[in-house]
């Protein structure tokens, strides 16, 4: 049985299984990114739900894994050399699963670089804007009167599906035919412009139609169905 005892974090949230990977998350667009990918490459894991309602991401068990506090984060018992190893970073822990199970990032050199092209797009573009939007549009509707912040992130929300209905001419995933981590780390923050932010109209996602086409593809796979609600509601 693999000692995870050196992880302060599992004294807050315990390993009822230790020997599998441990999730700390939620399940928001970030959070959904892993459980969508655990849940393709068929990897044994074990959920822990952390609150953020509740500030559990603010507690020193949960900074000891990822002093940057947001989730997700993971540990898995089977790290490299067979010790438990410790990831936060979504970008890093989709890439760190694809390359620990040879699964959904291509082998070939160039097309894997540009699978992660795609992935620091949705980590450096879409996260950061989409989630700007969601706030000014939504959570902070009541706070902020000024126009400027809603309309300046539409507007770069706006822009950044161009680039991904430029994309996805022809094409029915990211990379075309083959789904791959850069699919896995964009759809949850498109989906939750409309299923988390209510944007739909505002945004006019209609017009995106290569961009909903594939929403839809990704949305509908086996295991993104199951992913996209991991950690369940306590």
């Amino acid at each position: 049985m693999a000692d995870l005892g050196d992880f302060p974090i599992t004294k807050r949230w315990p390993a009822s299984n230790p020997d599998v990977l441990q999730l700390y998350s939620l399940p928001t667009p970030n959070g959904q990114k892993v459980s969508v990918m655990l849940e393709e490459i068929g990897l044994a894991y074990e959920p822990h739900r952390v609150s953020i309602a509740d500030d559990d991401q603010m507690t020193p068990e949960f900074l000891s894994l990822n002093p940057n506090n947001k989730i997700p984060a993971i540990i898995d018992p089977d790290g490299p050399g067979g010790k438990p190893f410790g990831l936060f970073e979504t970008g890093a822990i989709l890439l760190y699963l694809a390359e620990k199970t040879g699964k959904l990032l291509p082998s070939d050199p160039a097309r894997r670089m540009e699978t992660i092209q795609w992935l620091m797009f949705q980590m450096g573009g879409i996260g950061p804007m989409f989630g700007q939007f969601g706030h000014f549009f939504k959570m902070a509707a009541d706070k902020c009167k000024d126009p400027y912040p809603t309309e300046r992130y539409k507007g770069e929300t706006r822009r950044l599906l161009g680039v991904m209905e430029q994309r996805l001419d022809g094409r029915e995933f990211v990379m075309g035919d083959d789904y791959t981590i850069a699919d896995i780390a964009i759809f949850p923050w498109v989906r939750a412009l409309d299923t988390a932010y209510g944007g739909a109209e505002t945004l006019g996602l209609s017009e995106f139609t290569k961009t909903m086409d594939w929403l839809e593809r990704c949305a509908s796979r086996p295991a993104s169905k199951k992913g996209l609600d991991i950690p369940a509601k306590g």
